[in-house]
């Protein structure tokens, strides 16, 4: 078990040392084909070719492999009863270092969804709307999070799962079609007719786990420029100053799960996370609500993993050596500048390897 701590000790002038940029261990690198070889139609035929060639590899493995094969040889699983406290949900959250657990439904002997950052936020949400309501915080229990969905008038997420024999790739179209990061994985006993939580997916486990097996993943050599992934146009930002209230809002408003954090020459310095959220209000005090982003990053724990950086030059290729050798959820795309371009998150990635070209003829 590992409890949250602390960072070390630094300013909130220098968060930059949380960025992980090109060229660093772990990073993508640009395209080292010369920029005349690259454009000419030849070059970009067989690039295409070759492109398509490792997305066909992809969805063929992906079709031969079940969810339950992603899984490690040996894990941990923290499933978490309804009837428990919300407050005590969030601690047992934070003291195993994890950002969501299944639920089950003691009473139904089944399971009840997904408690992720999003119902802790929607509870934030909730305590906004209706402030003389935060003294009945403490009795919250997490069979109450429909209610708090209803009250401030929120899309419930879909409760999403599969039968960890089913083949990965209708995991991965699962997850798409829920808009789901994570998806659990319910088996039910043959005797008892009693559903089982055995697991949880995550989109970053299923890409590091082609990253390692697929050899076709280095054949997408194509640069970010050219496929038209992620987002790059009405991009929600926020600076050192912003009060975290004011981040979580628009973490709301954009239906977005990350806020860049840039300065006043839109240089990206860090990214503030709805899980970061989970940290300051470990305790059950929502009190640091009111801190500034600055002033929050200061409270991560000191195995965060740090922002990773990508730029339009970058391929797909070098991305997935980024998710094979690190522990990534998104990437912030630079220019040369570090100036804030857009974001690529996993889901992007994900959509691509499995839709890119269906319309084209490849069957589905």
């Amino acid at each position: 078990m590992s409890n949250a701590s602390r960072m070390p000790t630094i300013t909130p002038a220098t968060p930059s040392s949380f960025l992980r940029p090109p060229n660093q261990a772990g990073a993508p690198t640009p395209d080292p084909t010369p920029p005349s070889q690259s454009t000419t139609p030849r070059r970009m035929d067989v690039v295409h070719e070759e492109q398509m060639a490792g997305l066909k590899a992809i969805r063929d493995f992906l079709r031969l492999r079940t969810s339950y094969d992603v899984l490690p040889v040996s894990f941990r699983l923290i499933v978490l009863d309804t009837t428990l406290l919300v407050k005590q949900s969030l601690a047992i959250l934070v003291q195993n270092g994890i950002v969501s657990a299944p639920l089950w439904d003691s009473a139904q002997s089944k399971f009840a969804g997904l408690l992720t950052s999003t119902d802790f936020i929607n509870v934030i949400q909730y305590y906004f709307q209706f402030p003389d309501d935060l003294k009945e915080i403490d009795k919250f229990r997490l069979n109450s999070l429909r209610e708090i969905e209803r009250r401030i008038g929120v899309v419930p997420i879909e409760t999403s799962s599969i039968h960890p024999m089913k083949p990965l790739y209708d995991a991965c179209h699962q997850m798409l079609r829920s808009r789901a990061r994570r998806i659990p994985l319910i088996d039910v006993d043959d005797e008892t007719g009693q559903e089982m939580v055995v697991n949880v997916v995550t989109q970053y486990r299923i890409l590091r786990f082609v990253a390692i097996n697929v050899k076709g993943v280095q054949q997408l050599r194509k640069p970010l420029r050219d496929l038209k992934i992620g987002c790059y146009e009405n991009l929600a930002t926020a600076t050192m100053e912003t009060p975290v209230l004011d981040v979580i809002h628009l973490l709301v408003k954009k239906d977005i799960a990350s806020v860049p954090i840039v300065n006043a020459d839109g240089v990206v310095l860090n990214c503030y996370e709805a899980v970061d959220i989970l940290t300051l209000i470990k305790g059950g005090i929502y009190d640091e609500l009111s801190l500034t982003v600055g002033e929050a990053l200061l409270k991560r724990p000191d195995d965060f993993a740090g922002i990773h950086t990508c730029t339009l030059q970058d391929r797909l290729d070098t991305i997935f050596d980024t998710i094979r050798n690190a522990r990534v959820h998104r990437f912030v795309v630079v220019d040369e500048k570090k100036r804030l371009v857009g974001i690529l998150t996993l889901s992007d990635i994900l959509r691509y390897i499995l839709l890119e070209g269906i319309d084209g003829g490849e069957n589905s």
